[in-house]
């Protein structure tokens, strides 16, 4: 028996790297970072990258919407307003920005919890 192919037969002798036809470069930001979108919130425009748990892999991120830490590997999103660039990046579980518009503006904590 004959090892399986892991690539149909036109697309592995054309060059092209991804599923869809693109160039490896191309393909670039969707391996590492997930994919990218723009969406409207508080009156500006946001950048919202989607990131894979295993770029996420090695790395804690505090979530802004639940003040709960994100976990190594853990899928979640990082959003920045556009006018003011990726200095602004914050990491927010999916759940989290999902429900962004939904939470109060100030971190409700149980009176045992601790301060961080």
């Amino acid at each position: 028996m004959s090892p399986r192919r892991n690539r149909p037969k036109d697309q592995a002798s054309s060059g092209l790297s991804g599923p869809s036809g693109r160039s490896a470069e191309e393909d670039r930001s969707d391996r590492y970072g997930g994919w990218q979108t723009s969406e409207p919130w508080q009156g500006e425009e946001w950048s919202v990258r989607h990131v894979a748990g295993a770029s996420a892999a090695g790395k804690t991120y505090r979530c802004p919407g639940c003040d709960q830490m994100i976990a190594s590997g853990v899928p979640h999103v990082v959003a920045w307003p556009e006018h003011s660039g990726v200095d602004e990046r914050r990491h927010w579980h999916k759940a989290c920005w999902n429900a962004k518009d939904r939470r109060t503006s100030r971190v409700q904590r149980s009176r045992n919890a601790p301060r961080f």
